[in-house]
Parts: C-alpha cells; sequence; structure tokens
C-alpha cells in the first residue's frame, strides 16, 4: 500500500509539473480603423467545385463573407477565375472530379448567390471556364450562369462591358465603378483568361477616357505572375491571339497611367502555400507605382484533389487615407472551430503586408 501511494504522489507531482499547453489565442478577422472598408479577394474556386462534397467548404466561404460584410464593412468581393475544373465535359472521370461540368457551373453560380444583393461579387474567367477541360477554344458557359443581373449590387456598379470571342457583351471584360465612402474612387477593370489583343485595345480606350481620368485603376485578369515574381511569357494552350502576364504588361499594364494594382489567381503547387502566391511592384508610363498580386490556394488542404485550398481567402482592408491597404490571408474553415483555429491565419512576411499607392 506504501509503495502505491507513493508511485501516486509521485504521478501527481509529475503532472503538476508539466507546462500547461500553450494555444494562442484566436482573434477573428477586425478592422484596424473602424473607417477602414474590406475587399475579400477569393482565389480559384475550381478544386472545391470539381468534387460534391468539397462544394459545401466554398459555401462556408461565400456564407462567412456574407454574414461579415458589416464587422468588416465588406465593399467588394473579387474571384480569380477557374470557377470550374471543366467547362463542357459530360462524364467526370471520379479522379480529376466526380462532376459533370453542367453541375460544376450550377455549384459556383449557387455559392456566389449568397453575396447576391449583399455585396457587390466579380468573377474573372479562368484557363479552366474555357473550351472542353482547358481553353481548347474560348467557348465558355460562364455568361450562362454569371448573367448581368444575377447579383443586383454588381450591376449597379458595371459601367462598360467588352465583347467575348462571339462578339457578344460579356462580364468576363468589364467595368465597374466603385467610391469609397472616402470619396476615392476605384475602377475594377476585368479581363477574360490571356486576352486577344482586341480585348486589351478595348481596355486602353476604356480607362484612358476622361472620365476616368482621376480613377485608381484595379486590373482582375487570371493569368499574370508566375510564384517566381516574374510576367508569365508564354502557356500551352491552343488559342489564338492570347496574352499572359508578360505582354499584358507591355501592352496594357505598364503604358497606362492610372492601373495601379493587379490582381490575378492561376498558379499551384501542391501543398506549397509559395507556390501559389506572387508580389511584385513596377512603375508604369506615370511613374505610379504599380502593385501586382497573385494569391490562389487551390492545391493546398491535400494537392490538386484534396480539399479545394483550407477555405483561405485574402482580406484587403482598405485605410481611411485612401492610399494604405493592409493584407491578411484568412481561412474561415479552420476559424469555424477552436479545434483548428489556431490555424486561421497565416501571418509570414508574404501573407501578410502592407502596400500604398501614390
Amino acid at each position: 500500500m506504501k509503495r502505491i501511494i507513493t508511485v501516486i504522489l509521485l504521478a501527481l507531482t509529475l503532472c503538476c509539473n508539466l507546462p500547461a499547453q500553450q494555444t494562442a489565442a484566436y482573434n477573428p478577422p477586425q478592422l484596424s480603423d473602424p473607417d477602414s472598408w474590406t475587399m475579400v479577394m477569393i482565389p480559384d474556386p475550381q478544386t472545391y467545385i470539381k468534387f460534391d462534397y468539397n462544394q459545401p467548404l466554398f459555401e462556408l466561404m461565400m456564407a462567412w463573407i456574407a454574414s461579415n460584410i458589416e464587422p468588416l464593412n465588406i465593399r467588394l468581393a473579387l474571384c480569380t477565375g477557374d470557377l470550374v475544373e471543366q467547362n463542357e465535359y459530360p462524364n467526370p472521370d471520379g479522379v480529376n472530379g466526380n462532376q459533370p461540368s453542367k453541375s460544376q457551373w450550377e455549384a459556383v453560380s449557387a455559392a456566389f448567390g449568397r453575396l447576391d444583393g449583399k455585396v457587390p461579387c466579380i468573377q474573372a474567367t479562368g484557363n479552366h471556364d474555357y473550351g472542353y477541360k482547358s481553353a481548347e477554344n474560348r467557348k465558355t458557359n460562364f455568361d450562362k450562369y454569371f448573367p448581368v443581373d444575377k447579383n443586383r449590387l454588381t450591376q449597379r456598379l458595371l459601367r462598360d462591358a467588352g465583347l467575348n470571342s462571339d462578339r457578344m457583351p460579356t462580364l468576363a471584360n468589364a467595368t465597374f465603378e466603385l467610391v469609397t465612402p472616402q470619396g476615392k474612387k476605384f475602377l475594377l477593370l476585368v479581363l477574360e483568361f490571356a486576352p486577344r489583343d482586341e480585348t486589351i485595345d478595348w481596355a486602353k480606350n476604356i480607362i484612358s477616357q476622361e472620365k476616368y481620368a482621376g480613377h485608381t485603376v484595379i486590373l482582375l485578369t487570371h493569368s499574370y505572375l508566375s510564384a517566381d515574381n516574374k510576367h508569365i511569357e508564354k502557356e500551352n494552350y491552343k488559342l489564338e491571339n492570347p496574352n499572359y502576364g508578360a505582354s499584358l504588361w507591355r501592352k496594357l499594364v505598364q503604358p497606362s497611367t492610372n492601373i495601379q494594382l493587379v490582381l490575378a489567381g492561376h498558379i499551384g503547387e501542391p501543398d506549397n502555400e509559395k507556390g501559389h502566391i506572387a508580389f511584385r511592384t513596377d512603375l508604369n508610363a506615370a511613374g505610379k507605382k504599380v502593385h501586382q498580386m497573385v494569391f490562389n490556394a487551390q492545391a493546398l488542404g491535400g494537392g490538386w484533389h484534396g480539399n479545394g485550398g483550407d477555405g483561405w481567402l485574402r482580406l484587403l482592408e482598405f485605410l481611411p487615407d485612401g492610399k494604405t491597404v493592409k493584407v491578411k490571408t484568412f481561412s474561415p474553415l479552420f476559424a469555424i472551430s477552436p479545434t483548428t483555429q489556431q490555424y486561421a491565419w497565416r501571418t509570414a512576411s508574404y501573407d501578410e503586408f502592407t502596400f500604398i499607392f501614390e
């Protein structure tokens, strides 16, 4: 008995002397300045959408945005394209998706529907949104599932609609005007995947108009920078007259006087955060800084056949000085449970930083 009591006392002593497990306190997203406003950057949804069991994760992300419109003063959401895995594919193989294209388009349209009438949302088109599996041609179902009147708040911001390859107006090439609470004017220019020369000419003509001379232009497109921060020179898609990052920079962005921010997605590497992102700053023809940011997550959370991207979003807080933008990277998926809240923020220097408009 004496030996048993000794063992118990020893065990209790050891337990009492063990260091308490330290769990970092979770802080939900909040504005650093109550007069700021937020733009949410949504990475390529394709890996969420191609599997039916991943689709609720993307729904969760959209639901989180909708429920945080007021506390974060969210004025706009942007998506970098590749809304689906295959644009026109009737018989999925169960490996690279288990949903036919029609079901994928219905699912992604419905998920974004959580934002309809609540906050404007602008979607770019990616290579997977064209052709059969990936940009074998420029046919897309985008206009069918994202018509101009889908989200009345987005429609209110619409100013110019360019043409698709069938010479029909499309939101894949369009401009949207956003005026901040402090009165600063932004023009959001969205361009199709690998835009054609005529599309670039249209965009140059639009943003150079006198009525937009005082606007800060933000360009949203799909393919632009590689993970080593270089403008993408060429890709192997069977498209006529494509322009990727390097030629888009030379023909449109650098010659402009008012493009000051470029946002894109497209790139990825299985379970490698840095393989999904890029950031660089160059000067345009007016000597103004152009910040260029890529944010994606599609091969995080298990690679190309994983959960779709671990729920990551980029939160861009625009401060009331009209110049400063604070960037943070947050996952509503991890944040939803106390078990995983410690993983809800990515805080490396490439995931949390500040840039300034001139």
